[in-house]
């Protein structure tokens, strides 16, 4: 007798795509969310080592905000590969220059550290401002319940 789980097969499973408003939400609690539902964690089928999540589209990067003294404090390191080359930003100097990198940074770093994870973040489209490109995806709108943003 054969009692094995099935297991889902990825080539048969359909991803849906959700947008989510950034707006006025705290940065770590958007991302644990995000990162969940990239995993598949939130799905009956989720199998850790496959990709049984679906695709994020974040709009309004620019108005995510964090509390405490974090705006001035948190920093952001780059290194070019070369000797001399660690760059090293402020998280509202970043934010007025690329507010998606501060979410993708956030989101990649709750993802697995292999191929896996690297997959899984393919399927995060951060945008800066209210508009995005993914319209023919028909993206179901998500809104998460996490405590709303604001210094502290």
């Amino acid at each position: 007798m054969n009692n094995k789980t099935p297991l889902p097969v990825p080539q048969t499973m359909e991803h849906q795509w959700f947008v989510l408003d950034a707006t006025n939400h705290r940065l770590g609690r958007l991302a644990s969310e995000v990162a969940i539902i990239l995993r598949g964690k939130n799905k009956p089928e989720y199998t850790p080592h496959l990709d049984t999540g679906d695709c994020v589209i974040i709009i309004n990067a620019e108005k995510v905000v964090v509390t405490g003294k974090k705006s001035t404090q948190k920093l952001y390191r780059r290194h070019s590969g070369r000797p001399g080359g660690m760059k090293v930003e402020t998280f509202t100097r970043l934010q007025a220059r690329l507010p998606e990198r501060i979410i993708e940074h956030a989101v990649k770093g709750m993802l697995p550290k292999n191929t896996l994870g690297r997959q899984l973040f393919t399927k995060l489209k951060v945008y800066a401002g209210p508009e995005h490109p993914h319209g023919a995806q028909k993206p179901k709108v998500l809104s998460i319940q996490t405590i709303p943003g604001g210094n502290n």
